[in-house]
């Protein structure tokens, strides 16, 4: 893995961003923010699959109203997400918000971004500068449409000239995004900002689709980032339960081993050799992980494999693993063949070695 680029720590409530902190998981959500009691009992649920930090959209008072008890109750620091009107970033800091997301461009003049910087500032809350492709300044967007800047130029230096409104009012607990449809803008964007600022970034691809295909454009584009070094925070954005989109981010930074959550499943893509289901068995076990909070120390593999051919060897391979072979399989643990299991047991007799794993102590 490239090493990490240097970056400035900010603090959301707890939570460090950049400054070496752990690349934190994101979500938002998808509730009316004036039902308090649904956005609450939303953040319960991506909390519980592993959330960090959880956004909400502040379109006007009324959601700005709801923020107190939102803030309150949650188990997961609180970003409120603010367009056009000063105020409703005003009143979500009165409310206690971790962290606010704006543009300083949107919210009115010089005044009014100094008496945001003025009130974050005093609360220790940092500013998100988020520029999306899609809703760049008309000024940059018609040196695109002219050719005379890349899309992800453009995006650059909209994230830099936001983030000068707020130096200019002497504040700096900044972090930047820059988010394109495209993976390659939003790569070549990411890049430009690391070069020109040490501010932490929030790293994703803006509408990037629905849970298949969305995935897949994510997984690549915040592959790609953070295999450069980049990124101190993620949000995998999918037309899907924001509780996919954490589990989704999760998997990311565990196949870059940048976060541990629990142990890896591994399994084989089948073939016509396959004695077992190894996709139901596969899909099952991952299922009962996820929902099994006490697994999540575990960093240990667990392998499902299908046939006789490279089943042995790689559930061996594993700490603990399973072999299909005619309608049973082999179970391994540490590399040792335990017994024959029927596939039907398999996914409970993986699951009871989990929950009775014992690391080894040097």
């Amino acid at each position: 893995m490239t090493d990490r680029h240097t970056t400035r720590k900010v603090s959301v409530g707890t939570l460090g961003i950049g400054g070496g902190s752990m690349v934190s998981v994101q979500t938002m959500t998808t509730t009316d923010t004036r039902d308090a009691g649904a956005t609450l009992a939303q953040i319960r649920v991506v909390a519980d699959a592993g959330c960090d930090i959880v956004r909400v959209a502040v379109p006007d008072r009324e959601a700005a109203a709801s923020l107190r008890a939102i803030v309150r109750e949650s188990a997961v620091p609180v970003v409120a997400d603010i367009h056009f009107d000063h105020r409703l970033a005003l009143d979500a800091l009165d409310a206690g918000v971790a962290k606010l997301r704006i543009n300083p461009g949107n919210i009115g003049d010089a005044a009014r971004v100094r008496e945001v910087a003025k009130a974050a500032a005093d609360r220790n809350v940092p500013i998100r500068i988020g520029v999306n492709a899609g809703s760049l300044e008309k000024r940059l967007m018609a040196e695109v449409i002219a050719g005379t800047r890349t899309m992800a130029e453009a995006m650059a230096e909209s994230a830099v000239c936001e983030a000068r409104l707020l130096e200019d009012c002497g504040f700096s607990a900044i972090v930047l995004s820059v988010k394109g449809t495209r993976v390659p803008d939003t790569i070549a964007a990411c890049r430009q900002v690391a070069e020109r600022t040490a501010y932490p970034q929030h790293v994703g691809i803006t509408e990037a689709g629905t849970r298949h295909a969305g995935l897949v454009k994510s997984a690549a584009g915040i592959g790609a980032i953070l295999a450069a070094g980049l990124g101190d925070t993620i949000r995998v954005s999918l037309t899907a339960p924001p509780e996919e989109e954490v589990r989704a981010g999760r998997r990311i930074l565990q196949a870059f081993e940048l976060r541990p959550y629990g142990p890896v499943v591994v399994s084989c893509p089948t073939c016509g050799r396959a004695g077992v289901d190894v996709m139901t068995i596969a899909e099952e076990l991952e299922r009962r992980i996820d929902a099994e909070a006490s697994l999540r120390a575990l960093t240990i593999t667990v392998a499902v494999m299908g046939c006789v051919v490279n089943g042995p060897g790689e559930a061996r391979a594993a700490d603990i693993g399973f072999a299909g072979g005619n309608a049973d399989g082999m179970l391994f643990r540490k590399g040792e063949p335990v017994g024959r299991i029927r596939a039907c047991d398999a996914v409970a007799r993986l699951l009871e070695e989990l929950m009775n794993w014992e690391p080894e102590t040097e």
